[in-house]
Order: C-alpha cells, then structure tokens, then sequence
C-alpha cells in the first residue's frame, strides 16, 4: 500500500484535493475531521484541552473552536501545548484508518495533514502532494471566511512552512490558481502515478 500524503497552506485548496482523491476513490484521512470528532462533546480530547484551556466549552460540551483560537493563535507555548494533546490521538486515528486500508487491500491511501511538513510527518508517508496556488490568490480566498482578519492570516502562515519550500520537497505539486476541473485532471494523473509505485513506510512500527 502506497501512503500518499496531502498537504497545503491555508487557502491553496487541500479540501478540494481531498475531493478530488475520493472521487477517485481513493480513501482519504483528514487530520482536520478527525480534530473535529476528538474535541466534540464526549471526544477523546476534550476534557482534556478543557484543562488546558479553562473556559472553552461550548454549551453542548464541545469545545468552542473560536473560544480556543483566541487563546492559543500567536502564542507559540500554547499552540505547542494543544498540539502536544491532540497529535498523538490524531495518529493514533490515522493508523487506524490506515490498518482499515490494508484490510481492504487499496493500492492507494491518503493521509490529509494540513502540517504534514511543520509536524515530521513527512517520514509517515512515501510521497506528498502539495496543493498550491498565487500568494494574492491564497490571501483573497482566506480573508473572504468568516471571522478572519490580516492579522490572524499573518498569525496562522508565520506557522506554516513556506510554500515555496513545500512544493520543492514535494514529490507532486497540484496547482489550484486556475479551474477546479484542471486540479481534479492533476490529481487523476497523480493517482494513476502512485497506483503504480511500492510502498514502503507502512507496517507494525508505522509512526514510531
């Protein structure tokens, strides 16, 4: 089984990669799900970060996303003591979803990791996409989601390795500047490609 990671900084469209790879049928783990269902009411973190950071609940006893942003966004100690909590569930996800794979005898699976590069994550895969698109292109389509602002769009890059870097450690770089039809035509020409290659990072000592 071949391990194909996906990543992309914010606003390069790494959702729409993700789609596109499903309707490829190819089964996709997205870290930013799996967060979603760890910090939901009764989620496997959530007492947790609620520990961590008093006053996050929301009143279903999830936690509150917005509530948590504005304690952890730019503060480098607290965003390192979140991610200490929620990474280790996440792999412990992935690998799951992996061992699901592998029963399933796919060729092919892909792991979404929004910081696969931030994280080392790079050594639990055997390729990476990178979605990518124009930096003016990239800001305009995040400062047209609620609730965002230039100063936690710089916040949340100053985070993220540059783009420029990623697409050149990248074994395949889909460009998302023009047509969602041309990255989907991208991405199937990706999926053929790795269908076609060994795997060789999956096993009992994956993410060890």
């Amino acid at each position: 089984m071949y391990v194909l990671g996906l990543t992309g900084s914010i606003g390069m469209g790494k959702t729409w990669g993700a789609t596109c790879f499903r309707l490829r049928r190819i089964p996709v783990h997205a870290a930013d799900q799996a967060v979603h269902d760890l910090m939901a009411p009764h989620g496997r973190a959530t007492t947790l970060v609620e520990q961590v950071f008093p006053g996050v609940l929301d009143q279903n006893g999830g936690i509150d996303r917005q509530k948590l942003a504005a304690q952890v966004l730019g503060d480098d100690g607290a965003l390192n003591k979140l991610e200490a909590i929620l990474h280790p569930l996440v792999r412990e996800d992935q690998r799951r979803f992996l061992e699901r794979c592998q029963r399933r005898r796919v060729k092919v699976a892909v792991l979404d990791i929004p910081l696969l590069y931030e994280t080392q994550a790079r050594t639990r895969v055997d390729g990476v996409v990178v979605m990518s698109a124009p930096v003016q292109i990239q800001r305009q389509r995040v400062l047209r989601r609620a609730g965002m602002t230039v100063k936690k769009l710089d916040a949340i890059l100053a985070r993220q390795l540059d783009n420029n870097i990623k697409c050149q450690l990248a074994e395949f770089v889909v460009s998302t500047g023009a047509t969602r039809g041309e990255s989907l035509r991208q991405i199937s020409a990706i999926a053929k490609v790795a269908k076609r290659l060994k795997g060789r990072v999956w096993g009992p000592h994956w993410g060890h």
